[in-house]
């Protein structure tokens, strides 16, 4: 059955679709930042699940393509004059690129290994960046504000921004799912289960695991630069955070790793959550433990998220939740 008749493939874009246009109707700035922000980290865990969902590689320092994709648009925007529309491209293309490089390298490592090396290359990218003269070094880059007149003022620009990433996370979704229906996709997930088996079946994993790193990598570059664009500025330590690869872990896996729904569901729920514990008087400094206890009890008690939990749960519902 072609993807088009699949209700599971429609249910994730529907939402999304009918979600950024009542912020288009509602012409609410308030809300239009709050739902880039979902926008956002909803798009970040659907790139990851391409990796960790599809070949079970666990990226711990995915949020590295966010930072070097966003600073190579960025200055391409601030430094040199380009449109956003080019620039966004150029961000996720390098991503694409570099990802498509360490693949090369860090792909041959398995389990615990590779997580480690993902942690040292984001790393690594902070601390270059951060001594990199044309980016800015330590203190950055910023864009002048008459940049936006060229898109009707900064006001116009900012929902430009929250439109622009609308359509990426439309995009994100789709190309899962097309993953996931394709035999790329079937191969990716034979290794997932047992990479050692899927070689002897004549899968050629170190070419499909490079793919999916690459996929995985470009719409952070993109994403990374319409937010930094958004800001007006960017600096090593909000380009490279190490925490919001471990939230993006979390929301995959809540939601339910190696679904197109699952990361949508879990950014949703996890970004609710985020929300109140970062207003609660008790719990504002402790929001990465509670992420870190949160992923501990779904590897305990929830390994498949809550989208296989449903899907064991309530078998009528297996072709609405993919």
């Amino acid at each position: 059955m072609g993807m088009g008749r699949r209700t599971g493939f429609w249910l994730p874009v529907v939402i999304i679709f009918f979600w950024g246009l009542a912020v288009l109707v509602l012409q609410d700035d308030t809300l239009r930042e709050k739902v880039f922000t979902l926008f956002m980290f909803v798009g970040l865990a659907s790139s990851l699940n391409l990796l960790l969902g599809y070949s079970g590689y666990i990226s711990f320092g995915h949020i590295v393509f966010f930072g070097l994709g966003g600073y190579s648009g960025f200055y391409l925007i601030s430094q040199h004059h380009w449109s956003i529309y080019p620039a966004m491209l150029a961000g996720g293309v390098l991503s694409a690129t570099l990802a498509g490089l360490l693949g090369l390298a860090v792909l041959r490592l398995r389990g615990a290994y590779f997580a480690l090396a993902t942690i040292g290359i984001n790393e690594a990218a902070r601390a270059l960046v951060g001594n990199f003269g044309p980016f800015g070094g330590a203190t950055g880059l910023y864009v002048n504000f008459a940049t936006y007149q060229q898109y009707g003022g900064a006001g116009k620009a900012l929902w430009l921004t929250f439109i622009l990433l609308w359509l990426t996370i439309l995009i994100i979704l789709t190309v899962s799912f097309m993953i996931k229906d394709s035999r790329f996709g079937l191969g990716l997930m034979a290794i997932r289960e047992d990479e050692d088996a899927a070689l002897v079946m004549g899968v050629g994993a170190a070419r499909l695991k490079t793919l999916a790193y690459m996929f995985s990598a470009f719409f952070p570059g993109i994403i990374g630069t319409l937010y930094f664009f958004k800001n007006g500025n960017v600096e090593p330590g909000d380009a490279f955070q190490l925490q919001m690869s471990i939230e993006m872990l979390v929301m995959v896996m809540l939601g339910g790793q190696g679904t197109v729904l699952g990361p949508l569901l879990g950014a949703v729920t996890y970004q609710g959550l985020r929300g109140y514990l970062l207003t609660s008087p008790i719990f504002k400094n402790l929001h990465l433990a509670m992420a870190g206890l949160i992923l501990l009890l779904i590897i305990l008690f929830v390994p498949t998220g809550g989208i296989g939990w449903l899907r064991e749960r309530l078998p009528r519902l297996r072709k609405v939740l993919e």
